[in-house]
């Protein structure tokens, strides 16, 4: 069999020139980090301002009569409570009731929408909605931390007049881009979807704006202590939105979302597991796949692990069975090691004030 090779994004050789280290990632290859690593990402993100390109997530451009209709009864979250200029977090699910993907809905006018599905699940999303891939066409840029907002107005005063989950978009340098207040990592931010033409400049003038660089690693780090599920560990085709402890993003009032069935039996039984956060006693990282026990009972495994730069511990999620407490120890399996931990509350950091 001839192996496909990875999708590069437009903005590829402007990583390595900045110095990024790529990495294949959901079929594309991607900036894992850049010079500073990881850990420096990390913490510039919590305390000042990056910018990580996220073009290898899916946009799907859903425009037309009816299309308010057909997104409201596939998807589970309720459009009524937003109203276009806003964004809205929403699941698609299988008639099963299992997540087929997390999904971002950029509402830009009454019947224009444009769906950021992940990086592998477009496809499932096309089959789901009458839209059109337009992924190959633009740049999707993300500045997040506490400074994103100061320092972006730097580029352009309008890119920080986007609120929170607010979507607009205007003319930059001649062409349209759209902006949505939106982020997975805890903190405030914006991402900015700019056709290709004006991605290259706009990426060197946010880095010229004091913004540094970011890659996945940092992006990962960044959403597991803000306990953001991820698709294909938290989220999967075994797993529900319930368990994932996102019951806020169903539809209850409305009278049809893909899967609802499936759903309202989950619902009436109770989920088998919840969503935990593990904190280990150490430094040692927590990978998935440990295997968590309480008093010698296996009760599930961890979907994510990693070390945590603001606590300098080892974190982890997973779906555990039986709600432990907080402070409840734990033990964490991983390849034959032991690793003490206990339950903590989520998330196990909160963005900066």
């Amino acid at each position: 069999m001839v192996s496909v090779p990875d999708r590069r994004p437009f903005l590829f050789e402007t990583h390595v020139e900045l110095g990024a280290k790529i990495v294949p990632f959901g079929g594309w290859e991607m900036p894992l980090q850049y010079a500073t690593g990881t850990v420096a990402e990390h913490l510039a993100c919590r305390n000042d301002a990056v910018v990580f390109d996220v073009s290898h997530l899916g946009t799907v451009r859903c425009d037309g009569a009816g299309m308010f209709e057909t997104l409201q009864n596939t998807l589970t979250n309720d459009l009524r409570k937003v109203e276009p200029g806003r964004a809205q977090y929403t699941h698609l699910l299988n008639d099963d009731g299992f997540v087929v993907d997390d999904i971002i809905v950029w509402w830009l006018g009454a019947e224009e929408f444009d769906v950021m599905p992940n990086a592998s699940n477009t496809s499932g999303v096309l089959s789901a909605l009458p839209g059109v891939d337009v992924t190959d066409e633009r740049c999707v840029l993300a500045v997040q931390g506490p400074h994103a907002r100061a320092k972006v107005a730097d580029v352009d005063s309008r890119f920080a007049d986007v609120g929170r989950f607010r979507v607009t978009r205007f003319d930059y340098r001649g062409v349209e881009v759209r902006v949505a207040g939106t982020g997975y990592t805890g903190e405030e931010g914006l991402e900015i979807a700019a056709p290709n033409e004006v991605a290259d400049d706009l990426l060197r003038a946010l880095v010229g704006a004091g913004i540094t660089p970011a890659g996945l690693g940092a992006r990962d780090t960044l959403r597991l202590e803000a306990a953001l599920p991820l698709y294909g560990h938290e989220l999967n085709l075994t797993s529900t939105t319930l368990e994932a402890r996102l019951g806020w993003v169903l539809g209850w009032d409305k009278p049809a979302f893909r899967g609802r069935a499936a759903v309202e039996a989950e619902r009436a039984r109770g989920p088998r597991r919840l969503l935990t956060g593990v904190l280990a006693d150490g430094r040692q990282p927590l990978r998935d796949g440990g295997e968590v026990f309480i008093d010698a009972n296996s009760v599930g495994t961890l979907t994510s692990g990693n070390f945590s730069p603001v606590l300098e511990r080892g974190i982890g999620l997973g779906l555990l069975s039986g709600e432990p407490e907080p402070a409840t120890p734990v033990v964490v399996v991983l390849r034959g090691r032991e690793i003490p931990a206990s339950v903590t509350a989520l998330p196990f950091v909160r963005k900066a004030r």
